[in-house]
């Protein structure tokens, strides 16, 4: 089965509006337009959280571009997002907001990290007690989505916006062998590493990205991403972040 991850794409309400630098809008649609084309087998498209940039009118052109998806699109909130009204604008197919999707002897438990007022995320004794019961109930291989990472990632500004409570979060995970991967966004950089015997991933945004092992906020240059995840029936995962460059994202725009 294979699965689109994309992340952080920071829409607007207005398709012109730029953040650092990037206009979101058109950024996402040539990550589109590459993800499609290079798996046009996909299951699902798994977007894990900053939906919008403070613009809940933002939501409107996320429909617009995924309304007519033929494949669920799984959607978690993220520190940028306004909960309820993104589960308004995203109610029905092809869209689901956060809880469990099953599909090919996996599971997919999206976790709802939003924190109001603050960068950093939270579990919220509901969501942890959600997480747990999810993984009791169904031993499927899991891969668990947030928006927050759970772990360092090594930048001192970063690790100060990520999930607040990591330590609730990893006892759960960890009374559960059968969970495979856990996967985020939010640091707009790339990660893939290990836990015992679970992988960890970070995908880099639709749009910029920011600079690794940083101590104060830098913006990278590398160029917006995706990630296919190919998941097999016995537990494997392959994986790799695909960069969509400049030169890519030249010709998809002359294309239009």
């Amino acid at each position: 089965m294979k699965i689109l991850q994309i992340t952080d794409p920071h829409l607007y309400g207005h398709a012109s509006a730029k953040l650092r630098g990037v206009e979101t809008d058109s950024s996402l649609r040539n990550v589109l337009d590459d993800a499609f084309m290079e798996v046009p087998d996909y299951a699902a498209i798994l977007v894990t959280g900053d939906l919008v940039q403070d613009d809940p009118a933002g939501y409107l052109r996320f429909r617009s571009i995924f309304g007519n998806c033929p494949k669920p699109v799984l959607c978690i909130p993220g520190n940028h997002d306004e909960p309820e009204a993104m589960r308004r604008a995203l109610s029905g197919p092809p869209f689901q907001v956060c809880g469990t999707y099953r599909a090919a002897g996996w599971q997919f438990v999206m976790l709802d990290s939003y924190d109001a007022g603050h960068a950093g995320g939270r579990l919220t004794l509901q969501e942890l007690e959600r997480l747990d019961r999810a993984l009791h109930e169904a031993r499927e291989h899991a891969m668990v989505c947030l928006h927050h990472q759970p772990i360092d990632m090594d930048s001192r500004w970063l690790d100060s916006v990520g999930l607040a409570n990591p330590e609730d979060f990893w006892r759960i995970i960890d009374r559960h062998p059968h969970v495979r991967a856990v996967t985020w966004g939010h640091v707009h950089q790339e990660l893939d590493s290990l836990r015992g015997s679970v992988r960890l991933f970070a995908t880099p945004s639709t749009g910029a990205q920011f600079l690794p092992k940083s101590d104060r906020f830098a913006v990278d240059s590398r160029p917006p991403a995706y990630r296919p995840f190919a998941l097999h029936p016995d537990g494997r995962i392959e994986t790799t972040v695909r960069w969509v460059n400049g030169m890519q994202m030249r010709h998809a725009v002359a294309g239009r």
